[in-house]
Order: structure tokens, then sequence, then C-alpha cells
């Protein structure tokens, strides 16, 4: 897998795919509405499909498989990465985390397995977890390697420092980051612009990270990309004033570009040059199709434009 070269692109989240969340089967249903989302998504030019084990109890996993079973040539068509280290419902614990040697070999053959494929082309390490051993970590990824299970490793959830502690144990890089950023969540660029101002005490984002991340080339996938339809289609009661305004903004940028308000929303992100790939998770195809021009209304924002979006989510001005 070759990972976003100095500009985003547009990743499809598998978390919705599968049915509940509870030990519930799934069915052909399930199975007919995870072929028609690889479909709409790769009609918009997605590649890389996004998976963790714990996703609906493991079912987006297993929905996925079915799929790739049934269409001949559709896995080589395709980049898959999963996600490993969060464990729930077990030994007395609501959620734990477990990025052990044998937890890592475990749960990425399960996922193999569900996934009904020899390999993902990245693992990302789910969360960080405080009883991990790097050490660990790299023979456990270096065995799935040289098995030709892991093509790449990344990590979700970590900071620049933990980034860098655990890089001083592998021998390979990490390739990407993946961690909540949208126009709603914006920790991570607030954090950029608040050094040494009394706002930046409402952010808990770790200064740095998006530094470290660029300047090592890792890959920044950005989950929520979409802030949940709340400036696309959320109901407007839910809309604080600043949220009113930024949707009402969306609308009129999208109308002056002839493109969609989703498009605008996205293309936001990857004007940043951190190399930030939106994770697009909607379920609905043609929110997914909405999606499509976001990475040329990156390409066409201005810096005015770009300014203006985020100074109307803040809901203030910038310092």
């Amino acid at each position: 897998m070759t990972v976003a070269n100095g500009r985003g692109r547009l990743l499809y989240g598998c978390m919705g795919l599968g049915g509940s969340w509870d030990g519930t089967s799934y069915g052909a249903s399930e199975i007919d509405q995870a072929a028609a989302v690889i479909e709409a998504a790769q009609g918009i030019g997605i590649e890389v499909f996004d998976h963790a084990d714990i996703y609906r109890s493991g079912k987006s996993e297993a929905v996925f498989g079915e799929v790739l079973a049934r269409s001949q040539g559709l896995r080589d068509k395709i980049q898959l990465q999963t996600k490993c280290g969060i464990r729930l419902g077990e030994r007395g614990l609501e959620t734990h985390y477990d990025l052990s040697r044998d937890a890592i070999l475990e749960r990425v053959h399960e996922s193999l397995k569900r996934l009904q494929t020899d390999y993902v082309d990245v693992l990302l390490l789910h969360r960080p977890d405080p009883l991990m051993d790097p050490r660990e970590v790299a023979d456990a990824v270096g065995q799935l390697m040289a098995e030709g299970k892991v093509r790449q490793l990344g990590v979700s959830n970590m900071s620049g420092a933990q980034i860098a502690f655990l890089q001083d144990r592998l021998e390979v890089p990490i390739v990407a980051n993946q961690l909540e950023m949208s126009l709603l969540r914006r920790g991570w660029l607030e954090s950029t612009v608040l050094v040494n101002h009394a706002e930046s005490l409402e952010y808990s984002f770790p200064h740095g990270t998006l530094e470290h991340c660029m300047a090592k080339g890792i890959e920044l996938q950005a989950y929520g990309s979409l802030a949940q339809g709340r400036y696309t289609g959320a109901p407007s009661a839910e809309h604080s004033p600043a949220e009113s305004a930024t949707a009402d903004m969306l609308e009129k940028l999208a109308g002056e570009k002839s493109t969609t308000p989703e498009s605008v929303l996205l293309g936001w992100l990857m004007k940043h040059p951190a190399r930030i790939s939106p994770v697009v998770g909607t379920t609905n195809a043609a929110r997914i199709a909405a999606c499509a021009d976001a990475a040329s209304v990156a390409a066409g924002m201005t810096r005015a434009e770009w300014y203006g979006l985020w100074v109307a989510a803040r809901g203030n001005n910038i310092p």
C-alpha cells in the first residue's frame, strides 16, 4: 500500500456495516448493504476501506468478507486496513486495551478470517495501551509482516510523542495516524494557534502531533470528518448558532463551486498541508456520492474561504 503523497485522499470507514453491535447474527440484507456501500465508495474513487476488529462485534469485517468472497477480483482493486487493541466486554471489564504480542497476533488472525483475505494492507493500533511494551509490538508486527499478513503499520488516537516512542523500537515506519478531525472537532487545528493563549485550556489535543506527522511523512486519517451531519443535514433544532452559520456558509460555497456541502466540508480538511485523508463513514449511497468533489474543492479553495469556514465554526475570531 502506498499512502497519500503530499495530499489527502478519501477512505471509507466500515463501522456502520454489519447490523447491530450485539451478538445478533447478520444476514443477507447486511451483506447486500455492504456490497452497495462498497460499490458507491468505488464509484467516487475510494480504494481504501477502514475496519476494526470491534466494529459491530466483528460483523463489519464479516459482511465485508462475504462481499469479497462473492466478488471475483474485488480484493485486488482495493486496499484494506483494520485495527486491533481495544477489548470489549472481556474479563469483567466493559473496555480495556491490549497491545501485547499475543493479543495482536490473535486479533489479526481473527480479522483475516472474517475478512476472508490473506493480508491487510495496513494494521492500525487502535488506542494507546498504558501497559504496552514496544518490543512486544515490534515482535508481533515483525512476525505478521514476515508471514505476509500485514504490509504496513499505522496507529490511531496517538500523540506525536507516543508515535515517536513506539517508532524507536520498530524496524518499519509508522505510515498513518487516525484521529478525530473535522470542522466541528478542531482541537488538532486550534492547538496550532493558541499557544500562550488562555483559550488553549479549552482544547486537550496534544500540541505538536500534527507537526510530528508532517515532519515524518505520516498520513493523517480523519475519522468523524463529516461531523455526523451537523453541517450537512442534521436537524436544525440541534444546531448551535455557530453550527447554523457554518452550515449556511457551506451551502453558499457549494453553490458557488457547483458542488455539495459535503465536498466543501471535506475539501476544507484536505486543503490543510498535513496530508489529511478524510474517512467517510455514512452508509447512505447518495451521501457517499456527495463527497466526490472533495479533492477538487480542496485544490480550488482560497485562503479566505478556508479561514472563513474556520472562523464561522469557532463562533468567534481567531486570536
